[in-house]
C-alpha cells in the first residue's frame, strides 16, 4: 500500500528549504541604470525594485529562510532589504541575510554563479537545508516555488531547472535545454549560436529561468568538484549543470499558470527596451502581471508619502493622467500624462506634457517640457522647455537613446550630481 503524503507536505519542504538569490550582476546590458546600482536594485514598477520579486515569492512560497549574495555596489540594494525586508521573526527561525563576497577562500571575489554559492558553503552548512534553492535576483515573475519543490521530491530527481518557451530567434541569449518526453535534461548549452528548437515546438527553445532546485549534499559535491576543476568558469550554466546532466537526474519544470496550463509570465528587464516595455506594459487595462492580486502580494520597503495630487482645471492648464500608473507623493501641477507610469515623488509642472514614459523616484520636470517614449532615471531635474524624444539626433548627443528608439536620462548627462544613494 502506498503511503500517504502528509497534508502539510509541502509546508515541510519549504521550512526544510535555503533560499539564496544571486543579486551580485553588474547588469551591463541595461546601460546608465545600473552605474550607480546593481541590477536588482533598479526601481520597477512604480513602488518596487527588481529583488522584491524574487523575495516576494519566497516569502508567500513560505520560504522564509533567504541568503542574498551580493558584489557589484550593492550599498542601495543593502539599504532597500534592510528597511523592507527586516520585518522576519529571527526567533522563528525565519530571515533574509545579506552574504557580500568577504573573501574568505583566496581573498577573491565571486568568480560566477557557482563560485558565489561554493564561497558561502559554511553557511549553508550551517542553516542544514533539505535543500536549496537558487534563484537569480533580476527576473520578474511570480511563482510558487512550494509547487516546483514538490514535483522535485515526487518525481526522486537529483536538480530541477525552471524553465520556460523562449522564440528561436531571442534563445541565444539564455541558457537552452534539450530533454526528453519525461522532461529529463540531456543537453545544456548557454546562450549557443544555434538553439536547440522543443521537439513539438519548433519555433521556441526550452530556456532556463535561472531557478535551481538541489539536494544539499549533492550541491555541496558538484560546487567543490567545480572549484578544483582547472580552468572552469565557475558557472552553474556552463559548468555545473552541463556536467551534472551527465550523470545525475536533472529535470526540466516549464513554467506554467496552475490555472490555464499555459506559460506564466516572465520577464529578463535586462535591456532599456525591455525594461521600459515591462513597466508600460503594468499600466494596460488586464496586464499579465496583476499588481493588484491580494492573493500574491509583492512587498518591499513602504515609503510614508502623500497620496498624488493633481492640480489646476483651467483650459489651457490641466492637472491630469490618463492611461497610467502614478505612485503616492508625485504632484501633476497643470500638466499632462498619457500613458505613462510616475514613480514616488514625482513633480510635474505646467504645461508640460508626459507621453509613454518611465519616471523613476525623485524627477522634477519643469515648465513646458514635451518628454515622449523616455525613462527618466531617479533625482534628474528636468530644465524648463526640454524636449525629449521627438528628435532622435538632438537626443543621441545628450542623452542615450536604445535600438527601439527608447531615451534614457540620467542626472549625469543633464550636468547634474546627485550625492544620494540611488
Amino acid at each position: 500500500m502506498r503511503k500517504q503524503k502528509s497534508p502539510r507536505f509541502i509546508s515541510n519542504l519549504t521550512r526544510n528549504t535555503l533560499a539564496l538569490i544571486m543579486a551580485g550582476g553588474r547588469g551591463e546590458r541595461l546601460k546608465h541604470l545600473t552605474r550607480w546600482r546593481a541590477k536588482p536594485a533598479v526601481p520597477f514598477g512604480g513602488k518596487f525594485r527588481i529583488i522584491d520579486f524574487p523575495l516576494s515569492n519566497c516569502i508567500n512560497s513560505g520560504i522564509r529562510r533567504i541568503g542574498v549574495l551580493t558584489q557589484y555596489k550593492s550599498h542601495s540594494l543593502n539599504l532597500h532589504i534592510q528597511r523592507g525586508w527586516g520585518h522576519l521573526r529571527g526567533e522563528f527561525g525565519e530571515f533574509v541575510e545579506l552574504l557580500p563576497a568577504q573573501q574568505r577562500i583566496e581573498a577573491s571575489w565571486y568568480a560566477g554563479t557557482a563560485d558565489s554559492i561554493y564561497q558561502n558553503l559554511d553557511i549553508i552548512r550551517a542553516h542544514s537545508p533539505e535543500h536549496v534553492l537558487i534563484l537569480a535576483g533580476d527576473h520578474i515573475y511570480k511563482m510558487d516555488y512550494g509547487e516546483m519543490l514538490a514535483k522535485h521530491v515526487n518525481d526522486n530527481v537529483d536538480i530541477t531547472v525552471g524553465c520556460i518557451g523562449v522564440p528561436i530567434e531571442q534563445a541565444s541569449a539564455f541558457g537552452v535545454m534539450g530533454v526528453e518526453k519525461d522532461l529529463r535534461i540531456h543537453s545544456f548549452d548557454e546562450k549557443p549560436e544555434h538553439p536547440e528548437p522543443i521537439p513539438d515546438k519548433p519555433d521556441q527553445a526550452l530556456c532556463s529561468m535561472g531557478i535551481y532546485i538541489f539536494n544539499t549534499d549533492l550541491l555541496f559535491e558538484l560546487l567543490i568538484r567545480d572549484a578544483d576543476t582547472p580552468n572552469s568558469s565557475h558557472d552553474f550554466g556552463k559548468d555545473i549543470i552541463p556536467h551534472a546532466i551527465k550523470k545525475y537526474h536533472v529535470s526540466a519544470y516549464p513554467y506554467t499558470d496552475a490555472r490555464s496550463g499555459i506559460q506564466a509570465y516572465w520577464r529578463d528587464v535586462g535591456t532599456v527596451d525591455s525594461f521600459w516595455a515591462a513597466n508600460l506594459e503594468l499600466i494596460g487595462v488586464t496586464p499579465e502581471l496583476n499588481l493588484y492580486d491580494d492573493e500574491w502580494p509583492i512587498w518591499t520597503s513602504q515609503e510614508q508619502l502623500p497620496p498624488a495630487k493633481f492640480i489646476f482645471d483651467d483650459d489651457d492648464r490641466r492637472g491630469m493622467a490618463v492611461d497610467s500608473m502614478v505612485s503616492g507623493g508625485c504632484i501633476i501641477s497643470g500638466a499632462r500624462v498619457c500613458h505613462s507610469l510616475l514613480f514616488s515623488n514625482v513633480t510635474i509642472d505646467n504645461y508640460t506634457n508626459v507621453d509613454s514614459s518611465v519616471i523613476l523616484p525623485d524627477v522634477t520636470i519643469g515648465k513646458n517640457c514635451r518628454i515622449y517614449h523616455a525613462i527618466i532615471d531617479k533625482g534628474c531635474e528636468i530644465p524648463d522647455g526640454t524636449i525629449i524624444g521627438k528628435n532622435e539626433e538632438d537626443d543621441k548627443k545628450r542623452f542615450y537613446v536604445s535600438p527601439n528608439g527608447v531615451v534614457l536620462v540620467t542626472p549625469e548627462m543633464l550636468g547634474q550630481v546627485v550625492h544620494y544613494v540611488r
